[in-house]
C-alpha cells in the first residue's frame, strides 16, 4: 500500500484508530493489526474520545495491541489531527452517531489527499441494526464480523438505495489462542459477566445467586466471575449494579471474582456461561463448551435471541444437572467463528479493499446516506450533538476556554457516572 507521505509502496501505511470506550478501542486496535498485509510494520497512532466512557491505561494495556498510549481527543481535536499528520488509513471504533458526524468532518475536509475510513461493530449485532448501519454508511469499508452479518448489512444499504458496496466480510479480530484441551484435574466454570445485560438489580442478583449455588452444588470445582471493570472504570455500557457491590455477601469459597484479559482466563476455562457476551464467540472459536443462559428469557433485550439456532441455549438448571450444549456446525460458520483454521484469511478480503482504494490515483468522495436532503429531520441533531462543523472550522481555542470546557466535561462526566447512578438506586428504596 503507498503511504499519502512518501508516495512509495514499500512505506509503512500510518493508521489513526480513534475510540470511545475499551471494548471498541480492542476492536479498532486489532482491526488496525489485521489490515495490513505483509511488509514493513504499520505506524498505527491511538486516540480516545474525550467522554463518558473514556478507558483507563489498565483497560487500553488489556488488549495488549501493542499501541503506545493513546492520546485523548475531541471529535473536532482528532480532525485537526488528521489535518496534520496525513493518515493513510483511519478506524473509527465508535458509537454509530460519532461515526457520523465525523464522516461529515471529513468530507468538508480539504485535504491533499483523504484517508481510507474503516468503521464497524465491536461485537454482536443485536439492536438498532438499521440506525446504526445508515449512520456508519459512507465509510469506504464498513466491516462485517461474519456472513450472516455481511448478507443482513447489505440487505439494509440496499434496502434503503444506498451503497452497499462498503460492506466487507471479516471477523472479530480478537478471535485467537490456543484450542482447548482439558487438563486432568481441572474442572472450571466461567460466567462472562456484561454491564448492562441483564439490565435491573434483580435480575443480575439472580444470575450472581444461581453462580453461587452452582459453586456450592459442586465444591471440586472452580468457579469464576469474569467482571469487564474495575471499581471506577467505566465500559461502553453504563454499570448501574455491578456485579462487585451484589457480591458484597459471603460467597462460596471456590467463586471468585476475576478480572484480565479474556483470552488468558480462557485459558483455563472448561465452560464459559453468558447471557450474550461476545466472549461466547471467542470461546467458540477455541472450542470451549460454552453455554447461553435462558433464565431471563430469550430476548432482544439481552441479545441471547442472536444465539437461536446455534444450540447453546441452556439453562442454570440444565448446566447444573451437568448438561454440556453442543454448538451447531453450521451456525458457528454463518457466524464466522472459524474453529476450522479457515480464520487465518479472514480479513484478507478487508486488506485487499484497503489496498484497491489506497492504489486510486484520487480516492471517492465520502458519501453518507444521511444528507440534508434525506434525513433533514435527523442529521442536523447527530451532527448538533458533536459541534464539528463550528469547531473543525474555528482556529484552536484558547488556553482558558480549553481549560474551562474540560473541565466542564469533567464534571458531566462524574455526574453521568457516580451521581445519577447512585440518585437512581435512592429512588429504587
Amino acid at each position: 500500500m503507498p503511504s499519502t507521505r512518501t508516495g512509495s509502496s514499500s512505506a509503512a501505511v500510518r493508521i489513526a484508530v480513534l475510540a470511545d470506550s475499551d471494548t471498541r478501542w480492542k476492536w479498532g486496535a486489532l482491526t488496525a493489526r489485521r489490515l495490513t498485509p505483509p511488509g514493513p510494520a504499520p505506524e498505527i497512532s491511538g486516540y480516545v474520545l474525550r467522554g463518558r466512557a473514556t478507558p483507563t491505561a489498565r483497560q487500553l494495556a488489556e488488549v495488549g495491541a501493542g499501541i503506545g498510549v493513546p492520546r485523548e481527543v475531541t471529535g473536532a481535536e482528532f480532525l485537526r489531527a488528521i489535518r496534520e499528520e496525513a493518515y493513510d488509513v483511519v478506524v473509527l471504533a465508535l458509537v454509530g452517531g460519532t461515526v457520523q458526524a465525523l464522516l461529515h468532518g471529513l468530507a468538508g475536509m480539504v485535504l491533499p489527499r483523504r484517508p481510507v475510513v474503516v468503521t464497524g461493530y465491536v461485537g454482536v449485532v443485536y439492536e438498532k441494526l438499521a440506525d446504526g448501519l445508515l449512520l456508519r454508511h459512507g465509510a469506504d469499508v464498513v466491516l462485517a464480523n461474519s456472513r450472516h452479518d455481511a448478507e443482513r448489512f447489505r440487505a439494509v444499504y440496499e434496502g434503503v438505495g444506498a451503497d452497499a458496496s462498503a460492506v466487507v466480510e471479516a471477523a472479530l479480530p480478537f478471535l485467537g489462542g490456543a484450542p482447548y484441551a482439558p487438563e486432568p484435574g481441572r474442572d472450571t466454570v466461567v460466567f462472562a459477566a456484561q454491564p448492562s445485560v441483564p439490565a435491573t438489580r434483580e435480575e443480575r442478583a439472580y444470575l450472581l445467586r444461581r453462580l453461587a449455588e452452582h459453586a456450592r452444588l459442586h465444591p471440586d470445582r472452580e468457579v469464576l466471575l469474569k467482571l469487564r471493570s474495575k471499581p471506577g472504570e467505566h465500559t461502553t455500557h453504563l454499570e448501574e449494579h455491578p456485579y462487585q457491590k451484589l457480591a458484597r455477601g459471603p460467597l462460596p469459597p471456590n467463586l471468585r471474582l476475576v478480572h484480565g484479559h479474556m483470552g488468558e482466563v480462557l485459558d483455563r476455562t472448561d465452560l464459559l456461561v453468558t447471557v450474550s457476551s461476545t466472549a461466547a464467540l471467542e470461546a467458540l472459536h477455541r472450542r470451549v463448551p460454552t453455554a447461553v443462559l435462558t433464565d431471563l428469557g430469550v430476548r432482544e433485550a439481552l441479545g441471547n435471541h442472536h444465539f437461536l439456532g446455534s444450540g447453546l441455549l441452556t439453562s442454570w438448571d440444565a448446566l447444573d444437572a451437568g448438561h454440556r450444549p453442543t454448538p451447531d456446525p453450521s451456525w458457528l460458520a454463518a457466524q464466522g467463528v472459524a474453529p476450522d483454521g479457515s480464520y487465518a484469511t479472514a480479513f484478507d478480503a478487508a486488506r485487499a479493499r484497503v489496498r484497491e482504494l489506497l492504489d486510486r490515483p484520487v480516492p471517492p468522495p465520502l458519501a453518507p446516506y444521511y444528507t440534508q436532503r434525506t434525513a433533514p429531520g435527523y442529521l442536523p441533531g447527530v451532527l448538533g450533538r458533536h459541534r464539528l462543523d463550528a469547531e473543525a472550522a474555528a482556529p484552536a481555542a484558547s488556553a482558558v476556554r480549553r481549560v474551562l470546557r474540560d473541565a466542564a466535561r469533567g464534571l458531566y462526566r462524574h455526574g453521568v457516572q457516580r451521581v445519577a447512578p447512585v440518585i437512581r438506586r435512592l429512588g429504587e428504596l
